[in-house]
Order: structure tokens, then sequence, then C-alpha cells
């Protein structure tokens, strides 16, 4: 076409390219990066009452068994001697009675974070869809994001599992016969697992993205999304556990850079996440636009002054008399 430029020629040729700006497009003009900093914000806060609810449980643990919690204390001063090692056996001492403060704190800290997290999440997916989710009270919204944080974390449970499964179940068949000590056979039994790994994060994405926005959306149009998030999920693990190797060797890159990649890994999952439903809300195959509620009408009377009523009689009269005045005139002459 004339006047045509390369990059649309570009696009108009490859459907994919078109596809993916368009994409792109629409997670900038949707709000895109402030759904991801909510997202992000709120993971990170949601992490510290999941470590409380986490250590509560250690303590009732450790107050069961009191032979485990001498052997910590003594391990503890063994390692740390000197008056550091007596306060933090006096700190793990008052966490262990206070086991249950910690616990019901972590879980009302948890419940408030997770919901807002929820909140930014199904709020972000739905924009994506370009859908209006419908108007209803607070509590029914903070009910319904609670059960589907409830479900996610379902999902997740049984995902882990799979992922767990497969691997303990390729160790297991490895102990059984003669390759147990084979350093091939331990890789080849890795690699199989991926594709554990992979069906049960496609899983969870399917969930994600089909169910989590506040309008329904066509599982069938979700599943290209899942795989591609899929993949994407199980690439950043893996750069993940390489940049973990990298730092292991030093202890300032443990103790500062596994916070960094930890932020670093949350704020990519959770751009991967809204970028690909935008991707995936513009295919050809996404369900069409719901049109938006009308507005609420707006009357507007519109005043016309009235003109005076003797004007236009006036007007009539001394246009009448002018006409009769030139007719008489007319006659008049020979």
């Amino acid at each position: 076409m004339a006047g045509e430029t390369r990059w649309a020629r570009l696009r108009r040729r490859y459907r994919w390219l078109d596809h993916l700006v368009r994409g792109i497009d629409r997670y900038v003009d949707h709000g895109g990066y402030q759904y991801v900093a909510s997202i992000s914000y709120f993971t990170l806060l949601s992490l510290i009452p999941m470590l409380m609810v986490g250590m509560s449980v250690a303590g009732f643990v450790l107050a069961g068994q009191p032979e485990l919690l001498q052997s910590m204390l003594h391990s503890i001063t063994r390692a740390v001697p000197g008056s550091f090692g007596d306060n933090l056996t006096d700190l793990l001492t008052g966490f262990i009675e206070q086991r249950t403060k910690v616990g019901l704190a972590g879980l009302v800290i948890g419940l408030y974070s997770g919901w807002n997290w929820m909140n930014a999440l199904r709020d972000a997916l739905t924009a994506m869809w370009d859908k209006h989710p419908p108007r209803q009270p607070l509590i029914r919204t903070v009910v319904k994001d609670l059960l589907a944080l409830l479900s996610l974390t379902a999902a997740l449970m049984v995902s882990f599992a799979l992922t767990a499964s497969g691997g303990a179940l390729g160790g297991y068949l490895l102990r059984l016969g003669p390759l147990a000590h084979a350093e091939w056979a331990h890789t080849l039994v890795s690699v199989l697992s991926i594709p554990i790994a992979l069906l049960a994060d496609w899983l969870v994405f399917l969930w994600v993205f089909a169910r989590l926005p506040r309008e329904p959306v066509g599982v069938r149009s979700a599943m290209r999304g899942a795989i591609a998030a899929a993949i994407g999920f199980e690439l950043l693990k893996q750069a993940g556990g390489v940049f973990i190797t990298l730092i292991g060797s030093s202890p300032t890159g443990v103790a500062f850079g596994s916070v960094i990649g930890l932020l670093f890994f949350i704020a990519l999952v959770s751009r991967m996440v809204v970028v690909i439903t935008a991707w995936t809300a513009t295919g050809s195959d996404a369900p069409a636009k719901r049109p938006a509620p009308p507005g609420p009408a707006v009357i507007r009377p519109i005043v016309t002054p009235r003109r005076a009523p003797l004007v236009p009689a006036a007007a009539g009269a001394l246009t009448g008399a002018l006409a009769t005045l030139a007719l008489t005139r007319l006659r008049r002459r020979p």
C-alpha cells in the first residue's frame, strides 16, 4: 500500500508480531505498570505473615519435643559463644513461649495482605481482558477474593505435589536398579521431570487466566497464555537457580544477593503474568469485548427566550400600511 511504513508492513505480514505489539500496547494503555507494582508490593508484604505462621508452627513442634529444643539450644551456644549466643538462646526461648500470639498475628496480617494481593491480581487480569466488573458490596468482594485465594493455594499445592512426586518417583526407581550411582541417570531423571513441572505450572496458570478475572473468560482462549506462562516461569526458576549458585560462594552475596534476587524474581513473575494476560486477550480467539453499561441519563432543559408579541404585530402592521400606500399611488396614476 502507498504510504505504508516498513513497520506497518511487517506487522501486516507477520500476524504473531502484530499480536505481540497489540498485547504490549494493551498492557501499557490499561495501566499494566501500576498493577504490577501493586501485585509485587502485596506479594512482599505477604511473605512476612507467612514467615510468622511458619515460625509459629516450628515453635509448636519444638515445644512438643523438649529433647530437640535442648539440642538446638546447645548447638547455638556452642556455635556462637559469649553474650551473643546467650541472646540468641533467650530469643528462641521467648519466641517459643509466644508462639500462639505470633501465629495469630501472622494469620491476621496474612488475611489482610493476601486479600489485597488477590484483589490487585484480579483487578489486573480483569483490566487486561478489557472487562467491566459488576458493582457489588465490599463484603461480597472480600469474601469472593478470599475464596479465590484459597482456591489458588489449593491449585499451587497440587502443582507442587505433582512436581515433587515426579522427582521422588524417579529417584526411587533409580535406587531400585543398578544405576543408583550413575550421574547420567540422575541427569536423565532431572530432564524428564521438567515436562511434569511444566504440566503442573500450566494447570496453575490456566486457573489464573480463566477463573481469576472478575468476568468469566473462556478456558480455550486462556490455554495458549497458560502455556507461555508455564514456559516462562520454568525459565525464571532455572535462572534463579543459576543466580543462587553464583552468589553462594560469598557470605555477602548470600546475605544481600538472595534478598535482591527474591525481589527481582517477584517483580519479573508479576510482570510476566500481566503481560501474557494482555497478549492472550488480544488474540483472534479471545472473547468479544462486553459493551460498557450506559451511564445515567442527564436531562438538560433548553430554555428559549420568548419574543414580545407586540414586535411581530407592529412589523406586520407597518408592512401592510406600506403595501397599501404603494398600491393606492399606483391606481391614482393616469
